[in-house]
């Protein structure tokens, strides 16, 4: 077995091994120690991710479809790819579709879809969604004519209205977008049941997963929606975006494109030439969280390595997360917004949206920044939410966010300086 097999001892990580592998973790500020804990904005990434790009970049950079060996390999490359993100997915390879980002993907399948909207018929978006799974589906409606439809939450928890949801669907519901996990504070959905509500009508079921995708595993089947998206940037790969659709819809729509390209899915929902070095350090994103789950290096990406190596994750995630509520719930002038109870971990990330005392979030941000913590600040895109929570005019929130890679010393060390913040 590979040196580079991490796999699982007494179901846990072995952090100290994964930490080594990523190169950015040694850096540090001011001869301390950083501490990333920016992961909902994008994660660091393995050697092995940069090796690859590098590689492929040095020794087989060319474009595809042509008579010669580095095109050849190209078209390797990208054939290998789509069989990662199957194995990511729990999908066919060719029904995994790539793109710049999560959000370009998005708007590319809102044109065609508004081609199939009539006024009057419905599409449904959430609060809870980064604006990425909320603007598409809007744009689309106002150009068909068709209304937009909202479903609201629970302010005191952050968590989806159910029965908001059930209200708004109807026998003209054609969009049915909703987030899998929100990257603003941390809330994971009922996905099943919200999927399984909207299959009462004849929507297109539309999953935004970026955010969960460094956290849980996901099975599109499992799950039974019609198109889910995400980013590798997030779960330790490469920036780009990557869609998965169900076959039937992608040969069924018609999508922008010009007019000498493939016509076959997913082919012809990819615009332009490839970013082929990301496709290569896209399969090393997906092979690093197969190794976690016990595959050795090189072995492939597997379904059910990867599968293993994300619930080996989502143990470790929960014991941040548990120690982290911990020690912000006896800060008197920190406010939480979302699930603060220790004992529903299972329903959130480690990331967590806060307000301390009367030091904006941007101000929290600097301050820990020269500390050497890396968060964020702002609305990160989620708009509405920070509108529905009335944070958005005041600068948003401060938004701390964990990954597998982080150690509860680091948890420790991030909420000794936020209790510091309103101290000071």
């Amino acid at each position: 077995m590979s040196e580079r097999t991490l796999g699982i001892e007494q179901n846990a990580l072995d952090v100290a091994a994964l930490r080594s592998r990523f190169p950015a973790l040694s850096r540090r500020v001011d001869g301390a120690p950083c501490i990333y804990a920016d992961a909902p904005g994008g994660t660091q990434v393995p050697d092995t991710v940069v090796e690859a790009m590098t590689d492929y970049l040095a020794r087989r950079n060319a474009n595809s479809g042509g008579a010669f060996v580095t095109s050849e390999e190209t078209d390797s490359t990208i054939a290998a790819a789509r069989r990662a993100g199957a194995a990511l997915l729990g999908c066919m390879p060719d029904e995994v579709v790539f793109g710049a980002n999560m959000t370009t993907l998005a708007f590319a399948l809102s044109r065609s879809l508004a081609r199939k909207l009539s006024p009057g018929d419905e599409v449904v978006v959430t609060v809870l969604d980064h604006d990425a799974n909320v603007s598409p589906w809007v744009a689309a409606a106002e150009d068909a004519g068709a209304r937009v439809r909202w479903v609201d939450i629970d302010a005191r928890d952050c968590t989806l209205d159910l029965d908001r949801l059930e209200e708004v669907l109807s026998e003209r519901t054609r969009i049915v977008a909703f987030t899998v996990a929100s990257n603003a504070v941390g809330t994971v959905t009922p996905a099943a049941e919200v999927v399984r509500r909207a299959r009462r009508t004849e929507a297109v079921v539309i999953a935004d997963a970026v955010h969960l995708a460094p956290h849980r595993a996901i099975d599109v089947r499992a799950l039974g929606v019609d198109v889910l998206l995400c980013s590798p940037y997030k779960f330790f790969g490469p920036h780009m975006g990557v869609m998965f659709g169900t076959s039937e819809l992608l040969q069924g729509l018609r999508p922008y494109k010009v007019r000498p390209a493939h016509d076959d899915a997913p082919d012809r929902w990819e615009t332009g030439t490839k970013n082929h070095e990301a496709l290569a350090g896209l399969m090393a994103a997906v092979d690093y969280l197969a190794e976690v789950g016990g595959a050795p290096t090189g072995s492939g990406a597997q379904r059910a390595a990867v599968a293993a190596g994300m619930n080996a994750i989502r143990r470790a995630e929960a014991t941040l997360t548990h120690a982290f509520l911990d020690r912000i719930a006896v800060l008197d002038r920190v406010q939480l917004y979302g699930i603060a109870d220790p004992a529903r971990c299972d329903e959130r990330t480690p990331t967590f949206a806060l307000r301390t005392g009367d030091v904006s979030p941007r101000e929290a941000a600097e301050r820990l920044g020269r500390a050497g913590i890396f968060t964020w600040d702002g609305n990160y895109y989620a708009l509405a939410l920070m509108e529905r929570l009335g944070l958005e005019e005041s600068g948003g929130a401060l938004r701390i966010g964990f990954c597998h890679l982080n150690t509860l010393e680091e948890v420790e060390r991030v909420a000794a300086e936020v209790a510091q913040l309103i101290q000071r």
